[in-house]
This record gives C-alpha cells, sequence and structure tokens, in this order.
C-alpha cells in the first residue's frame, strides 16, 4: 500500500513550489509544450508515487518533457522533493486524480503514457476501477498522438493477464510483451520504489508496450 500519513507541512511546501507541481492544470490542457517552454515530446506518468521512475527518466531523457500524475497528498510530496533536489526542468507534477485524462490533455497531445505498479483492483465488482478497464482505454487513446504508445509494469500477474485481454479486445496492438523484464538486462529501464522492493523478493515484473488502433 501507498505510504498515506498526514504530513502537515505538505500544504505549504506545494504552494513554495508551484512551478514543480501545477496548480491548475486544467489551464494547460493543449498548451503543455508552452507550459515547459519547448517542443519537447510530452510523457504522463499515471500513478507516480514516491517519484523514483519520473526522476530517473528525466534525468535519463532530458530530451523529453515529463508529467506525473498523483493523488494522495502525502506521497506526490516526496516526489515533489525529488524532483526540487534534482533540479530537472523537463519534469512537472499534478496532484490529480487520473479520472479523466481528457480534462488536463488535449487530444493527441501526449506521446507516450506509462502506467506503473496500479492499483490491481483485485475484486471484481471494482473491475470499472482498474486503469486498464476500456473506459481508461478510451482516454488514453484520446490524449496520445497516433503513433503514442502506452508502457505498462506491474508485479500482478492477474492484473498484467487482465490488462492484455482489455487491450487486445480494444484492438491495440501488444508490441511488447515480457513477463520476467528484468532478466533482459535492459539498461534503459527505469525502476520504481515498488519494482525494487517486489523484485529484491524475487517476484517477477510484467511489462508491455501497447499502441492504440488509429
Amino acid at each position: 500500500m501507498r505510504l498515506r500519513q498526514n504530513k502537515p507541512w505538505a500544504d505549504d511546501y506545494i504552494k513554495e513550489n508551484h512551478h514543480i507541481i501545477i496548480d491548475e492544470p486544467f489551464v494547460n490542457k493543449g498548451k503543455w509544450k508552452e507550459a515547459f517552454g519547448n517542443d519537447q515530446p510530452l510523457h504522463i506518468e499515471i500513478g507516480s508515487g514516491k517519484g523514483k521512475f519520473i526522476q530517473g527518466m528525466a534525468e535519463q531523457f532530458p530530451e523529453v518533457s515529463f508529467v506525473g500524475m498523483e493523488r494522495v497528498k502525502a506521497v506526490i510530496v516526496m516526489a515533489l522533493k525529488k524532483v526540487k533536489e534534482h533540479e530537472l526542468p523537463n519534469a512537472r507534477l499534478l496532484h490529480e486524480n487520473a479520472n479523466d485524462v481528457r480534462e488536463m490533455f488535449e487530444e493527441n497531445e501526449v506521446d507516450q503514457i506509462y502506467l506503473n505498479f496500479s492499483d490491481p483492483w483485485p475484486k471484481n465488482r471494482h473491475e470499472k476501477r482498474r486503469l486498464t478497464y476500456h473506459t481508461f482505454l478510451e482516454q488514453y487513446q484520446s490524449i496520445l498522438k497516433p503513433e503514442g504508445r502506452l508502457v505498462m509494469k506491474t508485479d500482478n500477474r492477474h492484473l498484467f493477464e487482465y490488462s492484455l485481454v482489455s487491450f487486445s479486445q480494444f484492438g491495440c496492438v501488444l508490441e511488447e510483451v515480457t513477463m520476467d523484464l528484468h532478466s533482459l538486462d535492459d539498461e534503459t529501464n527505469v525502476m520504481t520504489e515498488y519494482e525494487e522492493k517486489f523484485s529484491e523478493q524475487g517476484y517477477p515484473i510484467y511489462r508491455c508496450v501497447v499502441r492504440f488502433p488509429s
């Protein structure tokens, strides 16, 4: 489970760093290149946790602009600390719920989406909450450019298998399906906090890369 304890200093810290955590992301819809002040590709991570992934990606790929979304305040301030301390001009954060990303990103505005270790919502009655349920896929398809990709990583085999079926039923092309990511020795792979934890415990990490139907 994600860290959720109260941090009394969180509100003030977020206000002090509103240039990193965007106050009104809806205003930037269709204008994210202007917000970053460049013409770089735009990648977003839905569920950024404590920010290890977005920090690592922004450092490894300075030619890409990254936006991380996280709804839990006590968690996003940890990501904020990483982005600020590492002085990453190509990273921004949103303290927002990703119920409908179309409210924050314009059609065909995003080049790539990352879903890292999303909540599996294992009970059948919670299926609609899974971030690979078809209503979410409709949103991703809308904001992604035609050549855009979705990259998913998880340690949860049930969620992974469910997602592969969901992608296929939606008409997506599965460009990569990996059942043991770390066996590939992919030097470009940036691990999240959860990924490090589960990998150290011996769990395989699953990854897929998806292209949506045109």
